[in-house]
């Protein structure tokens, strides 16, 4: 989504968890359960509820208790027990999450006398409201509070908050004061396997499906009994329910291994050698090479003899550009008579020293390997190779050089690990990698990190792990093609929105898949499944999902935040969107075999129509659903195979007489009135995937059955965007509308949700800067509020990507779902264009973005609770009408995606809350000196020339 990428992982990774919604909640007062008014056993109800409870401590949707209910009992949960809970006040507390969306109801444990305060994230005591850092790998500064004309009062948002308690709830029982060694162990273990954190809730369950008896429930009730196993973070300062665990570190020092500093894994001879080195050498040391801090630095490859340590370079300020400005003083140092540098006459194992390379003039730092009486080998340690060099090129290294950590480091290949030394993997890694600058997307700090390494020199952006792994495919297990022959026993899996389709063939590759995944099947069935859960998803992973009730494969093409995340089942082509609880591990023992099968859906076109694919409307791809997905027994004749499309171009028939051209669908198809009269809209390919319901789920019932008839996917995955395409302006005539023009019927068609709620003038905020033009129009997020946004995409993701494409009637000056690249936003439509094209403005980022009216759905009430996120603002303290361009710039760069305090100067109310305008002073609190306000900066353009932008 257009949060930055940094924030989805740190903050809104904890923040945004819910795995226990799965759709728009249900109204108490419906009947769920098959048994409604018949008599049931309170007591027996009230006593699974509370087994439950202490399942979920942190509260679930009360639409998922009958579903959680009927798995654990293997009954249903009375309808007149819904009804009841709001009156077990000993047993559970039901909770509205939206005070005007009574359908919304969570439930959670009875309320204790207990008070719980929620950690602070208060800076210092000068600047409260200054934004809080989410980086757990930088302790972030005090700043320098500077004293402005008005002073910087607490902002209400920061102030520690605790959970109401219920003077009727009964008095916790007293716990033990410390844990058995038994059972701290146990906890110790499940610690271990989750060294990104995990969240007391779900300790529970953990426990119970890895040790085969329930956790004690005075561990949850006292987390502090943990505190010397692993640290405690409350990452919801209004939610103390819920609590994430991180294993302490081994060396015993306490330090919280969720920060992400690098930490050495430097053997203990180099480190020995180092410091002999060091103390010979001016006891200068070298410091250690930090991780880039952004999510997606550039890497220059260098080699790789295992995907496990592959060898490369940090590109940017900082490594590369420290490093070519090093080695230009090395060569003016060296290279200059004054200091007559003259050749090292006994040079150590291990020592470090100044090179001059062997065919160019270059003085480079390097590390002895070894010595012969007239040749030296050195390691360059910022170049990653070895070399043989006469030993009057060898010199000693001055102290200013040992500043600069070594450039050349290693990382991991992320989902590489089990074949990091196959033949084939290497090979494929040569040629597509080594040597060139590619992106890095880290997903675990550590001396060597684990990356996913992505080539974006072309249209498409190329996930090198992804294409590592294909490369371990074998080419006689995929479905075998050839032009000009026929096959039978075909089954269309897919129809896309667009009109592609996706077949399976008969073929020894789905012979054997079919097998393997009843083996997993089986053996799933008889293991512990939690073991196999998804603790790092990233896109190009491999691993299972539920498909009409069975284990299919999967990659994971995008995510959404920590939560959701976009999958293709590869081999039926249906491409969904689900939470990553929902995911497996393949088990090891299946891994090899499954990598070895090529995906069996195979990319097909409907040959010799008049209408090319991507210009279907709904009533075709309709129409040909209703023909194919119900038919066991299509046979279809190849006339064309697109390699550069990846397509294969078909003649298809429903039954066994494809030698019959006439009763192809081709022919059906381009014979009636289907094509006839042509919407504007084009659909292209990138067309969202739609599951009419959810076929994920474990049960075989009915409801998946109905999904078989008319799953439908995107013909090619979604793309992750390391960098972001923004959408260029299409052809065609736009009406305009004016920012201030109110819709009278506006009010009557949607119930809006409510205006942000702002502090008193004078007052700070902590704020997100989604959008800036320039000083005078940009566009604040209110701090506080952003995991809620995280959470609402998310769910918005689920239920649109779920629900069947159906026209919508686009209005200007109407609030819409709108799918925006791989994200569902709220919208405001700004004008309809003459060639179907919509243009929108993102209400919860501040953009504008032209989109298809296709990918318009009605907003529904369950998403128009959360007040708009997007405020437009302009700065206070200087007076501009018109900025010019690098002025403009220099703002952007100083605001842009980044959290600041904003102290409110004025609010200037309108119609519509997309129209409230804030004047704002903005101040960066990031800097260890002193805090920045960009008024400060920005009234030195004030005076300028302008252009209007």
């Amino acid at each position: 989504m257009t949060l930055p990428s940094r924030f989805q992982k740190e903050v809104h990774a904890h923040l945004s968890r819910n795995p226990q919604q799965a759709g728009p909640p249900l109204n108490l007062n419906e009947s769920i359960a098959s048994g409604k008014g018949k008599p049931y056993n309170p007591q027996q109800v009230q006593g699974c509820i509370k087994e439950i409870l202490r399942k979920y401590s942190n509260g679930f949707w009360v639409s998922k208790l009958p579903q959680i209910y009927r798995e654990l009992y293997k009954q249903d949960l009375p309808s007149e027990a819904l009804k009841d809970l709001e009156t077990w006040t000993h047993i559970c507390t039901v909770e509205k999450t939206c005070s005007s969306n009574p359908s919304e109801l969570l439930l959670y444990p009875a309320k204790e006398h207990t008070t719980l305060l929620s950690p602070s994230h208060f800076l210092n005591s000068n600047l409260t409201t200054s934004p809080p850092d989410t980086n757990p790998s930088s302790e972030k500064p005090t700043p320098q509070q500077r004293p402005p004309s008005t002073p910087l009062t607490h902002s209400s948002s920061q102030s520690s908050q605790s959970p109401p308690s219920s003077s009727s709830s009964p008095s916790p029982p007293s716990s033990p004061a410390t844990l058995s060694p038994d059972l701290k162990q146990k906890l110790e273990e499940l610690l271990v396997k989750y060294s990104n954190g995990l969240w007391a809730h779900a300790l529970p369950k953990l426990f119970q499906d890895t040790y085969k008896t329930k956790l004690p429930g005075h561990v949850l009730e006292n987390l502090d009994l943990l505190s010397d196993i692993c640290t405690i973070d409350y990452p919801m300062p209004d939610n103390p329910k819920r609590a994430i665990l991180y294993r302490r570190s081994s060396a015993g020092g306490g330090e919280d291994e969720n920060c992400n500093r690098r930490s050495s894994s430097t053997s203990e001879e180099e480190l020995r050698v180092r410091k002999e080195v060091g103390r010979r050498l001016s006891n200068q040391a070298v410091p250690f090479l930090q991780i880039p801090k952004e999510e997606y630095p550039s890497v220059l490859v260098i080699e790789a003899t295992n995907t496990n340590g592959v060898l490369l370079r940090y590109i940017g300020e900082g490594y590369s550009q420290a490093q070519e400005a090093m080695e230009d003083e090395m060569r003016e140092f060296y290279g200059s008579n004054q200091n007559h540098p003259t050749p090292l006459t006994s040079p150590s194992l291990g020592q470090l020293v100044a090179v001059r390379a062997e065919e160019e003039e270059e003085i480079l730092r390097g590390q002895v390997c070894e010595v012969t009486p007239d040749k030296v080998k050195v390691y360059y340690v910022d170049h990653g190779f070895s070399e043989v060099v006469n030993r009057t090129k060898v010199f000693e290294l001055h102290e200013r050089f040992f500043k600069l950590p070594f450039q050349a480091t290693k990382c991991k290949l992320a989902g590489l690990e089990p074949f990091c030394e196959e033949t084939a993997v290497l090979k494929k890694f040569e040629t597509m990698a080594t040597g060139r600058i590619l992106l890095a997307e880290i997903l675990k700090q550590d001396a060597s990190p684990l990356v996913v390494l992505y080539d974006t020199s072309q249209d498409d952006d190329l996930n090198i792990n992804a294409a590592c792994i294909k490369a371990l495919q074998d080419k006689t297990l995929a479905s075998p093609l050839q032009v000009n022959s026929a096959y039978m026993n075909v089954t269309v899996s897919s129809v896309c929105s667009d009109g592609t389709i996706y077949c399976q063939l008969p073929s020894r590759g789905l012979a054997k898949l079919n097998q393997i995944l009843e083996s997993i099947e089986t053996y799933f069935h008889s293991q512990v499944t939690s073991e196999f859960l998804v603790s790092r998803p990233f896109c190009g992973k491999g691993c299972l999902a539920r498909y009409k009730g069975r284990w299919s494969r999967v990659e994971i093409s995008n995510l959404h935040g920590s939560r959701v995340l976009d999958i293709l089942f590869i081999d039926v082509g249906v491409q969904a969107s689900v939470e990553v609880f929902e995911l497996r591990e393949i088990p090891p023992q299946f891994l090899r075999e499954l990598a070895a099968i090529p995906p069996q859906a195979v990319k097909c076109c409907l040959a010799d129509l008049a209408v090319s694919v991507g210009s279907w409307t709904p009533e075709v791809v309709q129409w040909l659903r209703e023909k194919v997905l119900n038919t066991t027994d299509c046979s279809m004749k190849v006339t064309k195979v697109d390699e550069t499309k990846r397509c294969i171009y078909i003649h298809l028939f429903t039954d066994k007489n494809f030698h019959d051209p006439a009763r192809s669908l081709n022919q059906q198809m381009a014979q009636s009135n289907l094509f006839k009269q042509q919407p504007d809209v084009i659909l292209t390919s990138h067309s969202p995937t739609k599951v009419t319901t959810n076929p994920f789920s474990s049960k075989s019932s009915s409801s998946s059955d109905s999904t078989s008839s008319s799953p439908t996917s995107a013909s090619v995955p979604a793309k992750l965007h390391p960098r972001r395409t923004l959408l260029g302006p299409g052809g065609g005539s736009i009406t305009p509308t004016h920012p201030t023009e109110t819709p009278s019927s506006l009010s009557s068609f949607l119930q809006l949700p409510p205006l942000i709620d702002l502090p008193p003038v004078g007052n700070n905020m902590d704020v997100f800067v989604s959008l800036a033009c320039h000083p005078g129009h940009f566009v604040l997020q209110p701090w506080r509020d952003m995991y809620k946004l995280v959470v609402l995409m998310g769910e918005m993701i689920l239920y649109y990507n779920k629900t069947e494409e159906k026209p919508v009637n686009v209005e200007k000056n109407q609030i819409y779902a709108a799918k925006i690249e791989n994200n569902w936003h709220r919208v405001l439509v700004k004008g309809v264009l003459t060639n179907g094209l919509v243009s929108v403005y993102e209400l919860d980022y501040g953009k504008h973005e032209l989109v298809s009216c296709s990918q318009l759905r009605p907003l529904i009430k369950e998403f128009r609770q959360l007040p708009f996120q997007g405020i437009h603002a302009q700065l206070a303290g200087v007076k501009q009408s018109q900025w010019s361009e690098e002025a403009s710039i220099v703002f952007r760069n100083h605001v842009e995606k980044k959290p600041l305090v904003a102290q409110l100067e004025a609010v200037q109310e309108a119609a519509n809350p997309w129209d409230r305008k804030l004047t704002v002073f903005l101040v960066d609190t990031s800097q260890e000196e002193q805090d920045i306000w960009m008024h400060d900066i920005m009234t030195e353009f004030a005076d300028e020339p302008s252009n209007e932008l």
